[in-house]
């Protein structure tokens, strides 16, 4: 125990935790983990508690904990090449048969893949390329962004303004110039309840269009959405939201970006989210599935119309200044390729969406006539259910009173951890692609007590 509780003091005393209440945690106040192991669906932590993990790590650990196949590729790569750069055309064998991979997945009119580590950096490169793009097309005003309010799309400077998220904005100076914001797809928050989802769609496009129209569509590069909003509440498009989108985008001649960092790779049971949906971007971000969070590597994929004006920029200005020295980095290659190849050995995508299914079903057949339970709501392995104090008149909780946290404090000391998301009470599941039946069982019924606690 000696060492476990010097572990804990060095915690507190040197390591700067993301998204974190510093504070607290350097004076011991709010609960921290150490984990030391884990396989399949569960995690392990230092002081022998044994949790089945129903977020993933952060919706990331999609192919489940403990994988020999991944570990042994990364290590194999580490032994014959562990890094050389992607500067000036250079590339390794992992890097290139990962791309090829990601490519054939891919949704149709995909062209290339720039490698990045993270979803934030990979949205950073994908800001700097539609301003290239334009620039290229001889159109310098066409810069602005828009981004949906409560999407997520990272945390750095541009990426912090596009996520739509309070926590993220406040006291970092942020929205940066550039970026705009417009309605959530977020049928349960929809501004007034006699909307039909159909006329909620409506509203979404009409507000779309008065932004695009006030700052002028001429100023406007680019849209970026999540297929699924995911930190913002995991929250499936009413029907009919993407199709409609698309067609104010095609209008105004701006460019799509799909953030399939989340829904990348499987998790809605399809192999992207775009092709779930009917989405036909310009460029996809991907990240947390591509290696199922075995090592850091994300991804700009770039259709051939984006692509063929890149091209034509670096004839006309010479080599193309965008790079980062971790760039398709081998060791991260090597841990996409094995993971891409799990997947498909193991029908992962397909259990997602089945068992996926079953868990939502299992979620709301539990809690959905729960007096203070609003929405039962989710898509292949992704689920939620956000809490209200009356559910007849959409009347939310005091946020002070913290019930989502409150009732993942619950849960997890029933042994399953689960994500109290920001702005709402809202109780998020994402579990590894893995999850049987048997393990969504246990996600329900521990759940269901949990808020039985809470919201007796």
């Amino acid at each position: 125990m000696l060492t476990n509780d010097q572990l804990a003091e060095w915690d507190r005393e040197t390591f700067f935790h993301p998204s974190t209440h510093l504070a607290k945690h350097a004076r011991g106040e709010s609960p921290g983990r150490i984990v030391t192991g884990g396989s399949g669906v569960y995690i392990e932590d230092r002081d022998g508690n044994r949790l089945l993990d129903g977020f993933a790590g952060l919706y990331c650990v999609n192919v489940g904990y403990g994988r020999p196949e991944i570990a042994e590729a990364i290590a194999e790569q580490a032994r014959t090449l562990a890094y050389y750069h992607a500067y000036v055309g250079h590339g390794t064998e992992a890097s290139i048969t990962l791309a090829k991979m990601i490519l054939d997945r891919a949704p149709k009119a995909m062209s290339k893949v720039y490698f990045g580590l993270s979803g934030s950096d990979a949205n950073e490169t994908n800001i700097k390329l539609v301003w290239y793009y334009n620039n290229i097309l001889g159109r310098p005003e066409k810069k602005k962004i828009i981004s949906r309010w409560r999407g997520y799309h990272g945390s750095g400077l541009a990426t912090g303004s596009l996520t739509g998220l309070e926590l993220f904005h406040k006291k970092f100076d942020l929205p940066l110039d550039r970026i705009l914001h417009t309605e959530a797809p977020y049928y349960f928050r929809r501004p007034d309840l006699a909307m039909s989802e159909a006329d909620f769609v409506a509203h979404c496009v009409r507000e779309l269009e008065a932004l695009i129209e006030r700052e002028g569509p001429e100023t406007i590069a680019a849209f970026i959405g999540e297929p699924v909003l995911g930190t913002g509440g995991i929250v499936p498009p009413p029907a009919g939201y993407w199709p409609a989108i698309q067609a104010m985008l095609r209008k105004h001649d701006i460019l799509l970006i799909a953030d399939e960092v989340v829904t990348g790779f499987g998790r809605l049971g399809s192999m992207f989210g775009s092709d779930h949906y009917g989405i036909e971007p310009d460029m996809i971000t991907i990240a947390k599935g591509l290696t199922s969070a075995y090592a850091p590597l994300s991804g700009s994929i770039l259709s051939e119309k984006v692509w063929q004006v890149l091209e034509r920029g670096t004839d006309e200005n010479g080599a193309i200044g965008h790079g980062w020295t971790y760039s398709a980095h081998p060791i991260g290659a090597a841990a996409g390729i094995a993971n891409l190849r799990l997947i498909d050995e193991l029908g992962l995508v397909e259990n997602a969406g089945a068992v996926g299914g079953y868990l939502n079903e299992a979620m709301k057949t539990a809690l959905g006539a729960h007096r203070h339970v609003g929405e039962v709501r989710g898509e292949g392995m992704l689920c939620a259910v956000e809490f209200v104090e009356e559910r007849e008149t959409r009347t939310f909780f005091d946020p002070q009173k913290g019930i989502g946290a409150q009732v993942a404090a619950a849960l997890l000391k029933r042994g399953v951890i689960a994500r109290a998301m920001p702005q709402g009470d809202i109780l998020g599941f994402a579990p590894p692609f893995c999850l049987s039946r048997e393990e969504a069982d246990e996600i329900v019924a521990k759940t269901a007590d949990a808020v039985r606690e809470v919201l007796a």
